[in-house]
Parts: structure tokens; sequence; C-alpha cells
């Protein structure tokens, strides 16, 4: 999708993720990388002189003190945002996103996308009240490869679904940090982070990750969630069993406390016909396994790809894109979708933003798992 002389970019304002902020450079680079978006305001800081310096820093025309200031204002103005992005600690994400949505504005928010199921239903059901569009950041579904591997499935390529292994295994935090041991980061806070730090970091992306390449989501779950550093509060580690409707089984393995690893994203689906991998850290690569026949590795941009891959690819074979192409690729999804829905133009069938239906399973998903383990490791349905 490009920007055509009768189409005008959409105006993003930004919640969070000021200059210093990882993850707001990823979001405000992929919004504007294809040219559909342009960044017309911010509240950068929880601090209202450092949100407006910030954004004179970050040359963002309107600077706010605050996001829900920022909501209230652009709510007024004739040229008003079209979408909000929150991108805020989690425990500010409900507040946000519900203000945004009842001012009439479309949402992109981080994840995890509330901090109870009670909320997050509210929020879904919310967008659907208001008419508008909500995106949840689950970023990894964004890969062009990852497309690839979730249309061979919904084609059958793979035949009945039968095995699904996630494993997702990060090691900056294998020993306590200095800032854990003082409590200067908020992550180690349950009242702001959530009532698990692995499931609602780094377990959700997991579980979107699967359900979305299936196209189904487990029946049942039993669950470990565990803290596996001497002297953490917070959780860092959790291995959960699945199990299907069809009778096909599962297997979710995430930590932040695993020595040495770097980020080690990877999944792997088998059916009756064949099997899938793909590894984030070779992201544009999918290794394809049909049965009984020679391995496969099918290459980002290459020969042999379903037009829901192409869609995705911004540069030629044999040029790597990654994590900040993928959010580009959601910014676009959630771009597409709000001009077909102000055009009546039909959506794209390949398009597949996260919604905030999405978001709120993540939430039943970490409920579930944390009943299974107040309950000894019982399985427990997935509502």
């Amino acid at each position: 999708m490009s920007v055509n002389a009768n189409q005008r970019r959409l105006r993003l304002g930004v919640i969070g993720g000021g200059p210093g902020s990882f993850i707001g450079s990823i979001h405000r680079g992929g919004a504007v990388m294809d040219g559909l978006y342009e960044v017309v305001a911010g509240a950068f800081s929880s601090n209202a002189e450092r949100a407006i310096e910030a954004a004179e820093a970050l040359h963002v025309p309107r600077g706010y003190p605050s996001g829900h200031a920022l909501i209230t204002a652009e709510a007024e103005r004739n040229d008003r945002c079209d979408v909000i992005a929150i991108m805020t600690p989690n425990d500010s994400h409900f507040a946000l996103a519900q203000q945004a949505l009842r001012s009439g504005f479309h949402v992109f928010c981080e994840k995890p996308l509330t901090h109870t199921s009670a909320e997050a239903d509210e929020l879904a059901q919310l967008a659907k009240a208001q008419n508008r569009l909500f995106c949840v950041a689950y970023a990894y579904s964004g890969f062009p490869m990852v497309r690839q591997a979730r249309a061979m499935v919904a084609n059958g390529d793979l035949g009945e679904l039968r095995q699904v292994q996630v494993e997702y295994t990060q090691g900056h935090l294998a020993t306590l940090t200095p800032q854990e041991r003082t409590g200067d980061n908020w992550h180690f806070q349950p009242e702001v982070s959530g009532p698990s730090l692995i499931l609602g970091d780094i377990g959700t992306h997991a579980w979107h990750l699967a359900s979305f390449v299936t196209g189904v989501e487990p029946s049942h779950l039993t669950a470990d969630v565990t803290t596996v550093v001497p002297g953490r509060s917070a959780h860092d580690t959790a291995t959960l069993l699945t199990r299907y409707a069809n009778n096909a089984r599962g297997t979710i393995w995430v930590t932040q406390a695993a020595t040495g690893a770097e980020h080690g994203l990877s999944i792997k689906v088998f059916g009756s016909k064949g099997g899938l991998e793909w590894y984030q850290q070779q992201p544009n690569e999918l290794i394809y396994r049909p049965l009984e026949q020679p391995r496969q590795t099918l290459v980002k941009g290459g020969p042999g790809l379903y037009r829901a891959a192409n869609r995705m690819t911004r540069v030629v074979i044999g040029h790597p894109e990654g994590y900040q192409e993928a959010f580009a690729s959601l910014y676009r999804d959630l771009a597409e979708a709000i001009t077909a829905k102000d055009s009546g133009q039909p959506l794209s069938p390949d398009n597949a933003f996260p919604t905030a239906e999405d978001g709120a399973r993540g939430i039943h998903f970490i409920e579930t798992c944390l009943r299974s383990v107040a309950n000894g490791g019982q399985w427990e349905p997935l509502p």
C-alpha cells in the first residue's frame, strides 16, 4: 500500500515511548516507514515537563503534558489524530485506550492489553460499539514468513494439525539486575506490570504466535509458572502443555532467565502432511518439511510464496527485513483497514493485524495459566 494523490497520511498521536525508549523508536519508525502515517502529536513522558520537551526534541508538532490531555485536546481539533498509539507501562493501557475509543479514535496498543480479562473484554466490546479499529502490538505476526506459515496452514499444506511447539528463550534476566535490586524497574512491580512478568512480557507473544499461525487456539492447558533466579520476586519462567479440540498437542516454554540466550523465539507446527519451522533470529527463512519429501527452505521475496507473505515484503530477495519492518506491517494493515472502512471498499483477505479480541484472549491466557498453577498444575479450559 502506498500514498496516492487523493489519500492523505493518517495522523498519529503517540503516548509514551519518548527519547531513550527502545519500543518508542520502533513504533514511530514502523509507523512512518511506508509513508502512511505522520506523527502529529505526542505525550512522551509521565513527567509533564519532559513530555513537552520530548515532543520538541522529536520535532512532533503538538506536544502534550499527559496522554489523557492529548486525547482530550485532539478530540476537539478539526485536524485531529486518526489513530492513538499507546506504549506506556501496562497499568495505564486500559484507561488510555478506553478514553481514546470513547473519543472516536482508532487505537494501536502495546501488549499485554490490560491487567484483567474483564478490562480487556470491555475494550474489545467498546471498540465494536464505537465502530473503531484496534490493533494490539503482537509484532511477530508482521514478519513475511510468519504470514507465509499462516497461509500454508490455512491452505491445508500441512494437513490436519498434530503438534505445535513455541519457545521464547531470553537471557537478560539470568541474574538479578541492579534496577531490580533497587526497585527502579516497573516491570518488576506487579501493580504496574501485571500479575506475571513472564506471561505478560513474552508469554502472550508465544501464545499469540501459535494461535496466529495455526488459526486455532487450544481447548485446555496446564501450566508451571515460576521463578528460577534466587531472590527474584517476579515470574521469569513458564512451561505449558496445551491440548486442542482435535486431540493435537502443544508445548510453550518461555523464559527470560536462560543464561547466555539472546532472543530465541521459534515456532514449529506439524500436521498430517508436513511441518514448518520458523526462527525469529533468522526471520527471512521458513523451513518446510513435506511428508516423505526433501526439506525445503522458503525465502522471503523468493519463489513459491503466497500473496500473504509477498504483501508484507518491502525489499527484494537477498536483502533482510526484521523487527521494525514487522511493526511497519502491522501499522500498514491497520492503515489499510481504516482506509477500506472509510471508503467502503473491500479489505484484502490477507489483512491480519491482531485485534482487541486477540489482546483479550492474551489476558484470558494469562489468567488461565495462573489458575492452573493455583490448582496444582491442573488442566484448565480456555474460555
